[in-house]
Order: structure tokens, then sequence, then C-alpha cells
């Protein structure tokens, strides 16, 4: 599944199992540009996963683990976890 595919998923995903709709986005995006990205037509700036999130009442971060997850089936979260955490340990310590 492609990136944009995968963010698509994930959002769209989330959001029902939040029991929201596209159109209680309205305050962050329109209703034609929330489908443009759940059909993984565009792909969303930093700032707009940071709205879309906000609505949904998760961290950007949750959209965006999902949507890595999603892209790859055979990754468990687990997986993804401990690889962001040792990659950050670096980061951290430079």
């Amino acid at each position: 599944m492609e990136l944009k595919q995968a963010f698509g998923a994930a959002l769209k995903r989330i959001r029902k199992n939040k029991g929201l709709t596209q159109e209680d986005f309205s305050q962050v995006s329109s209703r034609t540009y929330l489908s443009t990205l759940e059909r993984g037509i565009k792909s969303p700036t930093i700032e707009k996963i940071e709205e879309l999130a906000s609505v949904i009442d998760v961290h950007p971060l949750t959209i965006l683990t999902s949507c890595y997850l999603l892209q790859d089936e055979e990754l468990s979260v687990e997986e993804l976890f401990h690889r962001v955490r040792s990659e950050l340990a670096l980061t951290r310590a430079n």
C-alpha cells in the first residue's frame, strides 16, 4: 500500500472508530479535502495532521503510527516502537 493510501485508510479508520463524520471536521477542513485525504489522493501537511488529530482527540503520532502499520502489515506495534525508541535515543545522545 502506498503511503498516501495508508494515511487515508488510517485516518478514516480512526475517525470512524471515534464515531465522527467528515462533517465533524468542518472547523479544520472541508469535507471534500478530508475525502481526498481518506482516498489517498492528497497528502496533508504536518500542521494539518495536528489539526485533524485534535478533532479526533488523538496524538498526531497515533495517526502516523497507524499509517505505517497499515503500509507494512508484517510490522508489529512493538517492532515499530522499539525502532523509534532506539532512533530517538540516538538523537538525544548527540
